[in-house]
């Protein structure tokens, strides 16, 4: 049976499924929180925003979002975030519908991504519309062989490593703020994946009824979008 085309998330025609993939590792807070990036688009959020906030009918291009947190146990149980953060995942990789848009960040370095944390990945990537991997969760897609013979980037002190590393398929690894690669997105670390998740959102609905809504709240946000090339910064690794 031929596998459905991914949805065209500049023009939905249904709800778009965006999901954040957490492993039994601790997952690093800051690596996920661009979700709530995509989540400052979405009707419910818009619906609390009073009319005078933003342009007129700028809540008419608020896009019809639901949002998941995945583990391979789901619910039963809690997921680990740094700084003592436990969250209630809504699903299980059983349970899970297929994602339009991915994210996922980092876990502790040691931590090895089971085979069925691999295979959802590879599932998910084959399903979705944008996967976008921050700071150190590029290394699960890269552990999941969907970098092999893509263009990416992540932290700039472990590229080095990962450059090095010849258990896995031909990467070109670049030293960017972030890269995009048909549709995998990577980032450098931490808040980096702020200025991926705004071009990333720039290039979906900038052009389209929701540009109004992005406008309104990346301003509000101040959403970064510093210099890809970190033009903008003196010091290196």
């Amino acid at each position: 049976m031929a596998q459905p085309q991914p949805l065209d998330l500049s023009k939905p025609h249904r709800t778009v499924h965006a999901g954040v993939l957490l492993m039994k590792g601790e997952t690093e807070l800051l690596d996920i929180a661009p979700i709530d990036m995509v989540h400052g688009l979405s009707r419910r959020f818009a619906q609390s925003c009073p009319d005078e906030l933003g342009p007129p009918d700028f809540k008419d291009g608020a896009i019809d979002l639901e949002f998941h947190w995945v583990t391979e146990a789901g619910p039963q149980t809690p997921a680990n975030l740094t700084s003592g953060l436990r969250i209630v995942p809504t699903d299980s990789f059983d349970t899970c519908p297929p994602l339009d848009i991915v994210i996922v960040g980092a876990y502790p370095l040691e931590y090895e991504p089971s085979p069925a944390e691999l295979a959802f990945t590879r599932k998910s990537y084959a399903e979705c519309s944008a996967f976008l991997a921050v700071c150190g969760g590029v290394d699960l897609p890269r552990r999941a062989g969907l970098l092999d013979g893509k263009t990416a980037t992540g932290p700039r002190p472990i590229l080095r490593l990962w450059r090095g590393d010849q258990t896995v398929g031909a990467i070109n690894w670049v030293e960017k703020r972030w890269v995009q690669d048909g549709k995998m997105w990577t980032s450098g670390a931490l808040f980096n994946g702020c200025d991926m998740v705004h071009n990333f959102a720039k290039q979906v609905w900038a052009d389209t009824p929701s540009g109004p809504i992005l406008d309104l709240a990346a301003k509000l946000g101040h959403w970064p979008d510093r210099d890809v090339d970190y033009k903008d910064i003196s010091w290196n690794f």
